[in-house]
């Protein structure tokens, strides 16, 4: 385990994986993921091993072995962590993110913040953008914030999935029967980090090409030819909309992918002109 310090002295831990030769690319997990979640180390040993990749697989703010910064909640504190693993890892390299990640890898380009991105790749970023899909209540930043605050942990992981995943309840309650419900609940306080993130862009509005035109690095829209409607909109929006995109549909693959579905698509993308 390697660390760095981000812009406001939080620590960020991370893995460096793979020597390299094809350049660098950061992991960027989504809501209650963590580094040390098998299918992201299989996901980055695939990219190391099989693409020439050097993969920094991180814990975002708040869980696994990174710190946090309790009750302050802002996306730009994020995009400062990844600019602290990528001038420590050099200046430049690629991100690929999925679910929330996907999201902060498209406002991490975006922002002009970190100079040494070269493309970006993001696995069904779930923006909303139509009204007759979930849509989180309007208080739904509040009531999640004072979950966490209270210590609620569980009542965090439940609220996050339901009002602002928009999972069934009755899929909860059966989760929380599994050995699964106690990693989720490790990783509780994180939530109010990804709806940070996510906030701005679950209001079901269409995206805006101006909005957008700052990101001009490749990307690679993914998405499963079996995940729900609701979960793939978005990044075919933003496939229309960014100046540089393409959209690529994985046959067989749903919103819950294995390593190995998604490694090729990302290794192949990464190293096409190398």
């Amino acid at each position: 385990m390697q660390t760095v310090t981000s812009q406001d002295g939080t620590t960020i831990a991370f893995d460096r994986i793979g020597s390299g030769s094809a350049g660098t690319v950061v992991l960027i997990s989504g809501a209650f993921g963590y580094r040390q979640v098998p299918n992201t180390v299989e996901l980055a040993q695939a990219l190391a091993e099989n693409y020439g990749l050097r993969v920094l697989n991180y814990d975002r703010r708040g869980r696994g072995d990174s710190a946090d910064s309790p009750g302050v909640y802002d996306s730009a504190n994020e995009i400062a962590d990844i600019r602290a693993l990528v001038e420590a890892e050099g200046g430049s390299a690629a991100l690929f993110g999925w679910g929330s990640g996907a999201i902060l890898a498209l406002l991490a380009a975006r922002s002009g913040a970190i100079t040494g991105v070269t493309d970006v790749v993001a696995f069904e970023p779930p923006f909303v953008v139509d009204p007759k899909d979930h849509v989180p209540p309007k208080d739904a930043e509040e009531k999640l914030r004072q979950r966490i605050a209270a210590g609620k942990r569980g009542g965090a992981v439940r609220y996050y999935m339901t009002k602002v995943m928009g999972v069934p309840g009755l899929v909860v309650a059966v989760m929380r029967m599994s050995s699964v419900w106690k990693k989720l609940v490790a990783t509780a306080d994180s939530t109010a980090h990804d709806f940070a993130v996510l906030k701005p862009f679950s209001r079901a509005e269409t995206i805006q090409p101006e909005d957008w035109a700052m990101l001009t690095q490749p990307t690679l829209l993914l998405i499963g030819d079996r995940s729900a409607p609701a979960l793939t909109k978005g990044a075919k929006r933003m496939a229309e909309v960014l100046p540089n995109a393409e959209l690529r549909e994985l046959p067989g693959v749903s919103n819950d992918p294995v390593a190995a579905e998604l490694a090729p698509a990302i290794g192949e993308f990464l190293t096409r002109a190398r």
